[in-house]
């Protein structure tokens, strides 16, 4: 049970965090130099590339349970790596087919790109933060040029 519990606080966990440090690159020069080229180029660098990237970033943060119990260690390494695996796939797949992003009302970080969306739409694999903390900002979804994309296959993406 303790790890179906740290599983749960670390997907969670993680999806605040990828929000917050979202955001952070918006405000941030430094921070955000990097991001500014996501945003010029409007691309993802493929699903195990954003995998890799956000795995490295929580590594430290993963090791951190298994001092307490292996138990808890377990579960919240699943729950983190699942969640960078999750939003990796969200990422690349709003970025080339966001219609295929079915549990979200709308793509927020496909319309964060498209509107040139600063302060708005921080979520990437989620919504929730952007709904809690007021920054979600509703759009034509999909938008008429939206519907003139080729229908693909959710597992049509670049994958590396």
């Amino acid at each position: 049970m303790l790890a179906v519990i740290c599983f749960v606080a670390a997907f969670a966990l993680a999806s605040l965090v990828e929000y917050w440090l979202h955001r952070l690159m918006h405000v941030s020069a430094r921070i955000g130099e990097r991001h500014r080229d996501h945003h010029r180029r409007n691309e993802g660098q493929g699903v195990l590339w954003e995998f890799r990237d956000y795995v490295q970033g929580s590594l430290v943060v993963m090791v951190i349970p298994f001092f307490f119990s292996l138990e808890a260690g377990l579960g919240w390494a699943s729950g983190a790596v699942a969640y960078a695996a999750f939003s990796a796939y969200a990422h690349q797949l709003q970025h080339e087919n966001p219609r295929k992003c079915f549990w979200m009302k709308m793509p927020v970080h496909y319309v964060h790109h498209k509107y040139g969306m600063w302060h708005h739409n921080f979520g990437l694999a989620v919504d929730w933060w952007d709904h809690i903390f007021r920054t979600y900002k509703p759009v034509e979804w999909p938008a008429a040029d939206d519907l003139n994309q080729p229908e693909r296959s959710r597992w049509a993406l670049r994958w590396w």
